[in-house]
């Protein structure tokens, strides 16, 4: 790891949403360089985590600190002006708008004095297609509607834009979940390639396989608690997948489904 104080550290969050307990003393952290994958079934917490990481939610109750200092957001912005960059499942963009429309959305440059200042589409179609090629997709142009490529590649997009607009640290919120073999692949490859530049990541799935491929610690949820968090030379694949999955349940249900033949 490049340095000893992680970038964002949460410990014993807690969430409540009047009676109803989302999180229940939730302790993580995820260094610079490294890709921390937090995994569990659906109901474990992950949804209401991220969140709260990235300033949708505010804690209820817990120590939130990012780069050794408390924090308390207000806000995504807030989040995000602090380094903090979610990328959600649908990805937050306009089919029918242009790549380089996409990328810059909310920041585009702007060339000129008022009132005769306009978006500066000449640099802005350049960055969009350098980082584009900069993470091996080359497109044929940055005017064409984002509609046009396909999942891998605009899963890619949407973290080129964070990484592009200074994030510290990614979170990605199942990204390869609705993507075929080859795109997964791009997409996971584009992870290590962030995690090469020194940019933490928060790797969020159901899918413990692709989390293995790219992850170097793995944080499991239950029920809005951790069951642990293990480093990649700690834990077999197979143990993670029982972990996340509940394998006494499994092997419970396993029992009663044998005994019914």
């Amino acid at each position: 790891m490049a340095s000893s104080t992680p970038i964002i550290e949460v410990r014993d969050l807690h969430k409540y949403f009047a009676s109803v307990i989302a999180l229940s003393g939730i302790s993580m952290a995820v260094h610079p360089g490294e890709v921390l994958c937090l995994l569990g079934d659906n109901g474990a917490g992950k949804s209401t985590l991220i969140k709260t990481l990235s300033g949708v939610h505010k804690p209820t109750s817990g120590d939130f600190l990012v780069e050794g200092k408390p924090v308390l957001f207000t806000s995504p912005r807030a989040a995000l002006d602090a380094g903090i960059a979610t990328v959600y499942q649908d990805l937050a963009m306009i089919p029918l708008m242009s790549i380089t429309r996409n990328f810059f959305m909310g920041r585009e440059p702007v060339k000129g004095f008022w009132p005769f200042r306009q978006i500066d589409f000449d640099y802005a179609d350049r960055v969009a297609r350098d980082e584009m090629r900069r993470i091996g997709i080359d497109i044929r142009d940055p005017q064409q509607a984002v509609g046009t490529l396909s999942g891998g590649e605009r899963q890619c997009l949407a973290i080129a834009r964070a990484v592009h607009f200074g994030a510290k640290v990614l979170i990605l919120d199942e990204p390869t979940s609705a993507l075929g073999v080859a795109q997964t692949s791009m997409v996971l490859k584009y992870i290590y390639q962030v995690r090469q530049k020194g940019l933490g990541v928060i790797f969020i799935t159901h899918n413990v396989r692709h989390a293995y491929a790219v992850g170097d610690r793995f944080t499991v949820l239950n029920r809005g608690k951790t069951l642990g968090t293990y480093a990649k030379s700690d834990i077999e694949i197979d143990a993670l997948q029982n972990l996340m999955a509940g394998g006494k349940e499994l092997q419970d249900l396993s029992a009663e489904l044998g005994g019914m033949v």
